[in-house]
């Protein structure tokens, strides 16, 4: 019983000494455990100003972690049926804006810009957030097994935002990434896709696409069958589409499936709509067939104008007479 109260006594007198110490040269207001919290916390955490120093320490647990799948969010396919690889040798060179898809909404690309020189292609990816300090093309089990030196850190840019910069090694086809997460000090697994048909049409190769040329249309009227993509999905064209081949040009008559679009554009050329039936109507240049051919829409049916990006895929075996659709 006497043992007993001395513990008790102890116990107070240590407890009195700790809340001695954490108050001293402060407001008392913040206590001992409180503080070790706060260190904690910095630590797991660390400022944009010290992240190259902070993540030092957390390189050893970066040649060991690897997220766990009940530690990641559901993976999305990114690869569509129907896809085949684009590699560097079949685009012209060029910088040019692409579309970056993630298989996690938790790596997330805003912008792209795709250098392709000699063959060879490269992306500056500038993310959502920046919550990651270093990619790896690759597994999280391979970057766990890799040196530092085959780590891509991050760069900060003006306002903040944070961009990798990755060697691709073909669009339309699912690359591996793993991402090493600034808070959880782990690789996570990634697939990344960078779309072909979010390219501009000239920095596609000559023999990639099938061109009116190619065709050797004679003057005259056809009928094509065609597909919109992109968007909410919720939109849609008439199929098919009347062609008109004139001096070897060639131009579609596009109908949306509502009359709210007031213009479209084409290789960044503006064509505006004529309403038909209650459909907004647009004559377009056709310069590819068997493609996915990118053009955006204005539409007006939101409470601002809003452009949306779509693609119009025109299949040239489809292709026949008008007389002869009729």
């Amino acid at each position: 019983m006497i043992r007993t109260k001395r513990s008790k006594i102890w116990l107070a007198c240590l407890t009195a000494l700790a809340l001695a110490a954490a108050g001293c040269g402060g407001s008392g207001e913040t206590t001992a455990a409180e503080t070790t919290a706060q260190e904690t916390a910095s630590q797991a955490e660390p400022s944009e100003e010290n992240a190259s120093e902070s993540t030092d320490s957390g390189e050893s647990q970066a040649a060991s972690g690897v997220a766990s799948e009940g530690e990641t969010v559901e993976a999305q396919e990114v690869v569509e049926e129907g896809m085949s690889p684009i590699t560097g040798d079949q685009l012209r060179d060029g910088t040019y804006s692409v579309t970056v898809d993630s298989s996690s909404s938790m790596f997330n690309a805003v912008s792209c810009e795709l250098t392709v020189s000699q063959g060879q292609m490269t992306a500056v990816m500038t993310m959502s957030g920046t919550g990651y300090l270093y990619v790896y093309m690759g597994t999280g089990e391979e970057a766990a097994a890799a040196s530092q030196e085959d780590y891509i850190p991050y760069t900060e840019n003006a306002d903040g935002s944070h961009s990798f910069t990755v060697p691709v090694e073909a669009l339309d086809a699912g690359i591996p990434c793993a991402a090493f997460s600034r808070n959880k000090e782990q690789w996570y697994d990634r697939t990344l896709l960078f779309r072909a048909d979010s390219l501009p049409l000239r920095a596609l190769g000559d023999g990639l696409v099938t061109t009116p040329e190619s065709l050797g249309l004679a003057d005259g009227e056809y009928r094509v069958d065609v597909e919109l993509g992109g968007g909410s999905g919720r939109a849609g064209v008439g199929s098919p589409a009347a062609l008109h081949v004139e001096n070897g040009q060639v131009t579609a008559t596009i109908a949306f499936s509502s009359s709210n679009y007031d213009y479209m554009l084409v290789e960044d050329v503006r064509y505006d709509t004529e309403i038909v039936e209650d459909r907004s109507t647009f004559t377009i240049p056709v310069a590819c067939f068997d493609w996915k051919m990118p053009v955006v829409a204005d539409t007006i049916a939101m409470s601002v104008p809003h452009e949306v990006s779509y693609t119009l895929h025109f299949d040239s075996a489809s292709i026949v007479p008008a007389e002869e659709d009729a």
